[in-house]
C-alpha cells in the first residue's frame, strides 16, 4: 500500500471518529473531523481541498467550540440562573468531562443546581434551573451535529467539484 493511501485511510478514520464524537460527547467531534479533513487535504497536496475550504471548516470548528462552552451557560441564564448558577454550570460541565458520558450529562445540571442552592434558592427552583442548563446542552448538541453535517457537505463538495 502506498503512503498516500495510508494517509487517506487515516484521514477517513478521523472523520468518522469525529462524526461519532458529535453524538458521543466523550470525543472532541468536530476538531477530530477537521484534523481528518486537513490530513486528507495535505495527502492530496492541497489540490482539491485548498486554504479557502480549510478556513471555512476551521471557522465551523471554532463555532462548535464556542457552542460547547456557551450552550449550558445560555440554558442556565434562560432558566433564570444567578451568577453562582452560571458558574456552577460551567464548573459542573468541566468536572463532568472526567466522568465520561454520565458526567457530561449530569455535571452541568448538578453544577447549576448546586450554584443556585449556594445562592440561597430552594431545591425545586435550583433543579428547574439545572434542567434548563441541560436543555441548553441538548440544543447545543443538535447544533453541533448540524455543523458536522455542514462540514461534511463542504468537504465532499470540494472533493467532487475539484
Amino acid at each position: 500500500m502506498d503512503p498516500q493511501t495510508t494517509w487517506y485511510i487515516l484521514a477517513g478514520a478521523l472523520i468518522v471518529i469525529g462524526l461519532f464524537g458529535t453524538i458521543l460527547p466523550v470525543l472532541p467531534g468536530l476538531p477530530v473531523m477537521f484534523a481528518g479533513m486537513w490530513l486528507a487535504a495535505w495527502a492530496d497536496g492541497y489540490q482539491r481541498i485548498g486554504s479557502g475550504v480549510l478556513v471555512v471548516l476551521g471557522l465551523l470548528v471554532a463555532i462548535s467550540i464556542a457552542t460547547d462552552f456557551l450552550a449550558s451557560l445560555l440554558g442556565a441564564r434562560r432558566a433564570g440562573a444567578s451568577n453562582k448558577g452560571m458558574w456552577g454550570a460551567g464548573i459542573g460541565g468541566f468536572v463532568g468531562i472526567f466522568f465520561g458520558l454520565p458526567g457530561l450529562l449530569a455535571g452541568p445540571l448538578l453544577g447549576a443546581a448546586a450554584g443556585e442552592m449556594a445562592h440561597g434558592r430552594a431545591w425545586r427552583d435550583a433543579s428547574r434551573i439545572g434542567v434548563g442548563t441541560w436543555i441548553g446542552l441538548l440544543v447545543g448538541a443538535i447544533f453541533k451535529v448540524m455543523l458536522a453535517l455542514a462540514m461534511l457537505v463542504i468537504f465532499i463538495g470540494a472533493l467532487v467539484i475539484n
